[in-house]
């Protein structure tokens, strides 16, 4: 008995060795978020052979150990790259990296812009000498974890975004060599807890005063174009240094605090230590004793200087005073010879009323609010003109320059069957090229156009053909010849939202509640990169789910971003190109024509109630009640009850209540009918990010593939807020 025993239990004794042995294998397989963020930035850094174990696509950073890479758990938690002479770009998926705490990307090649979305949760993030251009992404805002930052030695530029207010924990900023100009931003006196500052060598102008307050005991303003006083605070800090700019001499007066220096004290400071600028001279004591009668001289030359100024203060008043007047009566002869008889405005320009003027500075002031920061440099350009003359561009046009002759070739001279679509501006065709490659393109109505000019055609092809993002839609080329205007856009083949979820019923099948709401983030991002990453703002303006297009994996591109630049910008617009935005349209557009980036927020809102339910914004076959989507939706969106009766049926239920109850939630705030309500884009993105990784989480089950039951208990085993 006993011989039969004793091998069965070393079997068991070498199962358990085996099992224990194996298990942190097991333990060690990587988030596959985060290994599809590293493939992208392996790719995007052109996949060196540097990066030793780094595969595109699929492989266990955390059980292969890829280099660089340090995790814990199934998660990567810091990326160290420095000094490996990576070139190429840093990808676009960064912010997958959810875990991510440390990013040291130092000492390489790379170029191109910062993502304008990095990892959320960075603690230190280190992109010193390399070649990146553009300026700091506007999403470090949310990066309230970080601790250190250093881009120093880049080719960054334009003013220093206001993003610093909640980074109450950053410890060491670097951002000197490079070339940032403008003031200090105001967020600078948030960072309660930084310990070093270095800002030399840029072309940083205005004063210190934002820096009075701060723990500072390293302070590097060299090298800029700083004027003013030195804010005596700053004295005591015990590495400052300040030279090659143009401060004041001497302390700062006490009263008052926004006096100007005087013209003769700007001198070039230098380092502290050997500068005696912040310690008043004294003089000796028969100085002292000479000041009285100095002061009675002085104080006769200043009544004379004091009434001289009054009287020319009082001259140029009066001047004014006359020209303004004049102004006033050649304005009144101008406004009542402008008006047609009997006193109403011309045909096609509305009558603004002054609640209609009160919606315009509300909704102005709604986009002043964003701060965005550029995302690249803006080179300029000469274009010659027909004429001969010469006009300046923003930019070059990037995107190639097609003849009309090639793209008759490629769509058989435009004809019918070639036709895929029609918008706004004019027909769509598939173009099928010689090399195979298939494109469509936009061929515009001339009629349909507001900028008859080829030049000014040519700089809204320069500005659309800087949009780059993985959710827009490519514009790769333009034609403008023989009096025609083309668009050639990179050709997305299957179909677009609207008639997936309308018409083709089979494929609405296809939309599982995870496709969903992974097609509202990639729009929702593709949006935000239009309104808080590029400078100025884009606006949209026709946003729809007929414009966002889907390839075979159901990942969104929008389409039609920047053509609000080549249509009618008439207040109370009535005309062909509006009738299919009704129903995705804000209330204050209807109420008086004003279009901002918030209107875009509300019709984005209506798009993803289309994705919630399956119904048209409008839909004249329903009952009236039900005819308009928001009106009908609205004030149901907090009643769970009423929101499952709401679901498209084509979903057959399968849906975690949790995740459409936060689903309904960011809809309702973005269709509020006050545009200052609505949140930015921003704020929809990581609300929608956190609905994907709740679904990711609960995905795992292979049994739910294609959707998840609302009633399976395990769906609330994770609580989202929002």
């Amino acid at each position: 008995m006993s011989l039969t025993l004793f091998p069965f239990s070393n079997f068991l004794s070498f199962s358990l060795i085996l099992s224990l042995l194996l298990l942190p294998l097991s333990l060690s397989i990587t988030d596959p978020s985060d290994v599809q963020a590293l493939g992208v930035l392996y790719n995007a850094l052109n996949s060196p052979t540097s990066l030793t174990g780094w595969k595109v696509g699929d492989g266990d950073p955390c059980g292969e150990s890829w280099k660089g890479i340090t995790c814990e758990g199934s998660s990567v938690v810091s990326i160290e790259l420095s000094g490996l002479g990576l070139n190429g770009t840093l990808g676009y998926l960064l912010s997958d990296l959810m875990s991510l705490r440390k990013l040291d990307l130092s000492d390489n090649k790379i170029h191109d812009t910062i993502p304008y979305q990095l990892p959320p949760n960075l603690t230190s993030l280190n992109l010193a000498r390399n070649n990146l251009s553009g300026n700091l992404p506007y999403s470090i805002s949310a990066m309230t974890s970080l601790n250190y930052l250093n881009v120093s030695n880049n080719v960054l530029s334009m003013t220093v975004g206001d993003i610093f207010t909640t980074l109450s924990d950053l410890d060491t900023l670097d951002l000197s060599f490079n070339s940032f100009s403008g003031d200090l931003p105001p967020s600078f006196a948030s960072l309660s807890n930084l310990s070093s500052l270095f800002l030399q060598n840029n072309q940083l102008t205005g004063t210190l005063v934002s820096l009075v307050g701060l723990p500072l005991d390293t302070l590097n303003v060299a090298h800029n174009n700083f004027s003013g006083w030195i804010p005596h605070e700053l004295s005591s800090i015990p590495n400052f240094i300040y030279d090659g700019n143009s401060f004041a001499n001497g302390p700062p007066p006490p009263s008052p605090p926004f006096a100007s220096p005087p013209p003769s004290g700007s001198h070039n400071s230098h380092h502290r230590s050997g500068s005696g600028s912040h310690n008043k001279s004294r003089g000796s004591d028969n100085e002292n004793s000479a000041g009285h009668k100095g002061l009675a001289t002085g104080a006769v030359v200043g009544i004379v200087l004091g009434s001289v100024l009054v009287a020319v203060l009082v001259l140029l008043a009066l001047v004014f005073c006359i020209q303004k007047q004049k102004k006033k009566e050649k304005g009144a002869k101008t406004s009542s010879g402008s008006l047609p008889r009997g006193g109403s405005l011309p045909h096609g320009v509305a009558n603004v009323t002054p609640q209609m003027q009160e919606q315009r500075v509300k909704s102005a002031a709604v986009v002043a609010d964003l701060k965005p920061p550029p995302v690249e440099n803006v080179t300029i350009e000469r274009v010659p003109l027909k004429s001969g003359s010469l006009r300046q561009m923003k930019s070059p046009i990037t995107s190639t320059s097609y003849t009309v002759a090639s793209l008759q070739s490629a769509t058989n001279s435009f004809s019918q069957e070639f036709i895929i679509g029609e918008g706004s501006l004019g027909r769509v065709y598939k173009a099928d090229f010689p090399n195979g490659k298939i494109m469509a393109i936009k061929k515009i109505d001339n009629s349909a156009l507001s900028l008859q000019e080829e030049d000014n055609f040519l700089e809204a092809v320069s500005n659309m053909s800087r949009l780059r993002h993985p959710n827009i839609v490519t514009l790769a080329g333009y034609c403008a010849e023989h009096g025609q205007r083309l668009l050639v856009y990179e050709y997305i083949g299957n179909g677009n939202l609207h008639d997936m979820l309308h018409f083709v019923d089979e494929s609405s099948k296809d939309l599982s509640w995870n496709a969903r709401v992974r097609i509202a983030l990639g729009t929702a991002r593709a949006l935000e990169y239009l309104h808080e990453v590029c400078l100025p703002s884009v606006v949209h303006r026709n946003f729809k789910s007929a414009n966002i297009l889907l390839d075979e994996d159901l990942n969104p591109h929008l389409s039609d971003c920047g053509l609000a630049a080549l249509t009618p910008n008439t207040e109370r617009q009535v005309s062909t190109q509006m009738v299919g935005s009704f129903g995705y349209s804000a209330p204050e557009f209807a109420l008086s024509g004003v279009y901002t980036v918030k209107s875009d927020v509300y019709s984005f809102g209506v798009v993803m109630l289309e994705l919630l339910t399956g119904r048209k914004p409008l839909d004249s076959s329903r009952v009236r009640s039900e005819q308009s989507l928001v009106r009908w939706a609205t004030p149901q969106l907090h009643d769970i009850d009423s929101l499952s009766k709401m679901v498209d049926p084509a979903l057959n239920g399968m849906y975690p209540a949790k995740s459409l109850s936060r689903f309904a939630d960011i809809i309702a705030l973005c269709v509020q009918p006050e545009p200052e309500f609505r949140p930015p884009m921003s704020e929809v993105v990581q609300a929608l990010v956190r609905l994907v990784q709740r679904a990711s989480v609960v995905k795992r089950r292979p049994s739910e593939d294609s959707g998840f039951g609302h009633k399976t208990p395990d769906h609330e085993a994770i609580d989202m807020s929002f």
